[in-house]
C-alpha cells in the first residue's frame, strides 16, 4: 500500500531527481500552496537551492533579524524522562509579527515602484518594500519546534496603489545584497508558468481529459506538453516580440502547414 504524500514532499521528489538528471540549477519558484510549508523550504536549503515562494499576509516573521532569546527564556526544565528540552521559547513580551501588520506600519520610503514587464497596454507598476526577517511560525513547522532559529531570509511585500492594504508576499532565500527590482521580477516570472498551465487547458486541451488512470493521464499529458513546448519554439523562432512573455497561441503562433 502506497504511503499518501502532500503535493509538497512529491514536489521535493521530482526537483531531486531533476538534480539527479543534470538539469541546470535556478530559482525555486511556487505559490502559497507549497510556500506556506516550511518543511518544503527547508528541503529546498538542504538540497542548497535558492527560492522565491509566496506566502500568506498572516505568517509570522522576526523583523530586523531579531529572533527568540534563549537566554530570557531558557528550554522548558528537564522532567528527568526522555529528551531534555533544546527548543527555542518565547517571552510574553517578546515575540513575531504578522506579515501584513508589520508591513503596514513600515516607513513610506521603505516602498519604491518597481516595474516588471510590459503589459498589453501598459508597463506592470507596483510599490514593493522588502527586507531581511527570520520566519517565526507559518501554518507548520514554527522555531518554537526547533533547537536554532530559521536563516534569515527576504520578505517581500506588493502593495499596488489604490489598495487599502499589501496584496501579496513572498519568503526569500536570495543574496543580502540583492535588488529590489531583481526579487520582484523572479517573484513575478511566476505569471508565465500560470500562462503555460492557461494555454495548455484552454489551447490544447489539457483541460479536457476525461481519463481516469494515472497511465492514461501521464501518456496524454506528456503528448501536451511536447506539443506545447514545439508551439512555443516556434513562437519565439517567428514571433519578434515572442521572447517577451507567452501571449496567446492563438494570437502569437503562426498556422501550421
Amino acid at each position: 500500500m502506497s504511503t499518501f504524500q502532500t503535493k509538497q514532499d512529491l514536489a521535493l521528489q521530482q526537483i531531486e531527481a531533476a538534480l539527479a538528471a543534470d538539469v541546470r540549477r535556478g530559482v525555486v519558484l511556487a505559490d502559497a500552496g507549497y510556500g506556506a510549508d516550511m518543511k518544503f523550504q527547508a528541503g529546498l536549503l538542504a538540497l542548497g537551492l535558492d527560492y522565491v515562494v509566496g506566502v500568506q499576509a498572516h505568517a509570522t516573521v522576526w523583523p530586523d533579524g531579531t529572533v527568540p532569546q534563549n537566554s530570557d527564556a531558557p528550554p522548558k526544565p528537564w522532567s528527568g524522562r526522555g529528551r531534555r528540552p533544546h527548543n527555542l521559547r518565547r517571552t510574553p513580551d517578546h515575540g513575531p509579527v504578522q506579515g501584513r501588520p508589520w508591513a503596514q506600519a513600515l516607513a513610506p520610503t521603505a516602498w519604491q515602484k518597481v516595474t516588471w514587464r510590459e503589459g498589453s497596454n501598459a508597463a506592470l507598476t507596483f510599490r514593493f518594500a522588502a527586507t531581511r526577517v527570520r520566519p517565526a511560525r507559518y501554518v507548520i513547522l514554527g522555531d518554537e519546534q526547533r533547537r536554532e532559529p530559521w536563516p534569515e531570509l527576504w520578505l517581500l511585500v506588493e502593495w499596488p496603489e489604490g489598495e487599502g492594504e499589501p496584496t501579496k508576499f513572498w519568503f526569500a532565500n536570495l543574496e543580502a545584497d540583492v535588488a529590489l527590482d531583481e526579487l520582484v521580477r523572479l517573484a513575478k516570472v511566476r505569471w508565465r508558468i500560470e500562462r503555460d498551465d492557461l494555454d495548455l487547458k484552454q489551447e490544447l486541451g489539457l483541460g479536457h481529459d476525461e481519463g481516469r488512470g494515472w497511465r492514461g493521464f501521464h501518456h496524454h499529458a506528456s503528448l501536451w506538453i511536447a506539443a506545447y513546448g514545439f508551439l512555443v519554439r516556434e513562437r519565439l523562432a517567428f514571433s519578434p516580440s515572442g521572447t517577451d512573455g507567452t501571449p496567446s497561441l492563438r494570437r502569437r503562433v503562426p498556422p501550421l502547414p
